[in-house]
């Protein structure tokens, strides 16, 4: 995936890729439980608010899972032992 284009136009080339030397923050969501939509965004269009699973900032998880929105209907899982 590559950079959004208003990034790519003020040469902000460090960002749109998740890999070692590049910015991000990604937040990982999911449906919320219980939704009548059956994906992420048919919830959202149906006014539901998005099941936040884990929040990564500066290559650390500091929200997993989030308590302030609906749990989501799938969590991310670790496939490795964190370096915290």
């Amino acid at each position: 995936m590559g950079a959004a284009l208003p990034a790519w136009r003020r040469h902000h080339d460090d960002i749109g890729l998740i890999q070692p030397g590049h910015a991000a923050d990604p937040v990982i969501m999911d449906r919320p439980a219980g939704s009548a939509g059956r994906t992420l965004l048919e919830a959202v269009e149906l006014g539901d608010l998005p099941g936040i699973g884990m929040v990564i900032i500066d290559g650390e998880i500091l929200v997993a899972p989030s308590r302030n929105t609906p749990p989501a209907e799938r969590l991310p899982v670790l496939l490795s032992p964190s370096r915290q």
